[in-house]
């Protein structure tokens, strides 16, 4: 019994600090109440997070962050985030929501939508744009690409004032909403990707609509709760009401998404063009890219 309780909590350790690499990776860093409800290998206690913390040689307490070493120089911008993200965060998500019943509206072949990025993660600031997670039906990821996008940008000019940075500024209107992950249905059931970044994406993001649709991709790939079982029960408190209406699916049909192939990456590669001066973002874009492989867009060995 003795010796049962060192292994288990070497195995706890390990859990978090794989948890505070994936964080990491992504850019953020969470207090121990959070890193507890997200680890690796389902939630475990704050005090557990804490002990792990101070037991390990990698992890710090600093700031009431638990971050890596190698991250101690970026707690004042992480932290800075977080403060940032509760005096922002509330009225994005209204606006994000309103947004996406009019997406919907107009899109009836969008199965599910929910918040993905900074704005689900807690880290969001003014200058950051809205990621969006979608599932869609077969043969409409492009259609779904346009959609976000020609809508996006007339939301956007809306808000021209909406302050911007490398990533998010554009020549007329700021980059507001976008699609970060849109996946057909039949890629869902099963996904072929089950690693714990995928998992990690799907659990911190925060579904809006089709609830229905992201519950069955979870239930259709075991693997994922794997690495997080905390995705069995994930609550949904942000949905919205269906939108009464939609327009008929009729009007999209399957054979217009080559189409809408063509027009996207167009206008994804001019954008790419328009930052060539911001090494910085183009990094960033690359980095996201790569998480999202083999399901990005424009991708000539994954599209």
């Amino acid at each position: 019994m003795l010796d049962l309780i060192p292994r288990q909590s070497a195995a706890t350790s390990d859990r978090v600090r794989q948890t505070v690499a994936l964080l990491a990776r992504r850019g953020y860093a969470l207090s121990p109440e959070r890193v507890a409800g997200l680890c690796i290998g389902g939630s475990i206690s704050p005090e557990e997070v804490r002990w792990s913390a101070a037991a390990s040689r990698d992890l710090v307490l600093a700031e009431d962050l638990v971050v890596d070493r190698a991250s101690l120089s970026r707690v004042d911008e992480i932290r800075t985030r977080a403060v940032g993200h509760r005096a922002e965060a509330a009225a994005y998500l209204e606006m994000t929501a309103r947004f996406v019943r009019a997406l919907v509206a107009f899109a009836p072949f969008i199965q599910s939508v929910s918040i993905a990025g900074s704005l689900a993660s807690g880290g969001f600031r003014e200058s950051d744009d809205v990621d969006l997670n979608l599932i869609v039906d077969d043969g409409h990821r492009h259609l779904a690409y346009v959609a976000v996008n020609v809508l996006g940008l007339a939301h956007a000019l809306m808000h021209r004032t909406k302050p911007v940075d490398d990533l998010t500024r554009r020549p007329l209107a700021p980059r507001l909403m976008t699609a970060n992950l849109i996946l057909e249905r039949s890629q869902c059931l099963p996904l072929q990707r089950q690693d714990e970044d995928m998992a990690f994406e799907l659990l911190m993001s925060e579904p809006v609509f089709g609830v229905e649709t992201i519950r069955e991709l979870i239930d259709a790939n075991a693997g994922l709760l794997e690495h997080f079982p905390q995705l069995a029960s994930k609550p949904a408190p942000m949905l919205i009401a269906p939108p009464r209406r939609r327009l008929p699916a009729s009007l999209f049909p399957r054979f217009l998404d080559g189409a809408a192939r063509a027009l996207g990456e167009r206008a994804w590669r001019y954008m790419q063009w328009t930052r060539r001066h911001h090494p910085d973002a183009l990094a960033r874009v690359t980095f996201v890219r790569s998480t999202m492989r083999p399901y990005t867009l424009f991708d000539r060995s994954s599209d």
